[in-house]
C-alpha cells in the first residue's frame, strides 16, 4: 500500500481537519488544519495506518507572516515501508501544541529540541526542559529574528559573556527584510 493511499485514508477518516494529500517528488504531506488535535491524528496514523516509527519533529519559522509557525512530523511504517508527512501550524501567541511522545516515546527528545530551539512549547510533555541550550537562556535561537551573531549574556561561566565567536563572521542577514530571500544568512560579499 503506498503512502498516498494511507493519505488518502487520513484524509476520509478526519475530513475537514486533513487537508490535502499533496504529492510532491514521491513525498506525501498532510496538512492538519486543527493543531490541537494533531495527538488524534498522530495516534490514529500509528494505531490503524501502521506509522510506527517517527522519524523527526521539526519546525519552519514563517518570521512576518501569520499564522508564523509550522510544525512537521516525519513518520514511516516499518512494515509497509512508507514515509508520510504530516504539518500543522500555530501562531506566535499560542505557540503550543499538545504533546506526541505518548504515541511515540521519541518524540520527547524531538519536541524538546523544537521548544529549546523555536520556543514551541507542547503541552502534557512528560519533561519539558532545554535541551541543547542551558536553562534559564531567554531566547530562541532557530527563530529567524535571532541574529545571526547571537546575542550576548550576562551568564558568567555558563557560556560567552560576549556575542558568538560568529560576530563580524562570514555571514550577515537581515531580520526585518521584506521577503525570506533578503531574510537568509548570506556571505558578507553578496550583502
Amino acid at each position: 500500500m503506498s503512502a498516498l493511499i494511507h493519505a488518502t485514508e487520513l484524509q476520509k477518516k478526519f475530513g475537514e481537519l486533513v487537508q490535502g494529500p499533496l504529492e510532491f517528488l514521491g513525498e506525501v504531506t498532510l496538512d492538519v488544519t486543527d493543531s490541537a488535535r494533531i495527538h488524534e491524528v498522530c495516534q490514529h496514523a500509528k494505531t490503524e495506518r501502521g506509522f510506527d516509527y517517527l522519524i523527526d519533529v521539526s519546525s519552519v519559522d514563517h518570521f512576518g507572516e501569520e499564522p508564523r509557525f509550522t510544525v512537521v512530523y516525519e513518520l514511516y511504517g516499518l512494515k509497509h515501508q512508507c514515509h508520510l508527512r504530516l504539518r500543522t501550524s500555530v501562531s506566535e501567541e499560542q505557540a503550543e501544541l499538545p504533546t506526541v511522545s505518548s504515541v511515540w516515546r521519541t518524540a520527547e527528545w524531538h519536541e524538546r529540541e523544537v521548544y529549546d530551539m523555536m520556543g514551541i512549547r507542547f503541552s502534557g510533555h512528560p519533561d519539558l526542559r532545554r535541551i541543547l541550550m542551558w536553562e534559564g537562556y531567554p531566547y530562541f535561537p532557530l527563530r529567524k529574528d535571532f541574529p545571526l551573531a547571537g546575542k550576548p549574556t550576562d551568564l558568567t561561566d555558563v557560556a560567552f559573556t560576549e556575542r558568538a565567536p560568529l560576530q563580524g563572521g562570514p555571514f550577515v542577514t537581515t531580520p526585518g527584510a521584506p521577503d525570506a530571500v533578503h531574510r537568509e544568512p548570506r556571505s558578507k560579499t553578496d550583502a
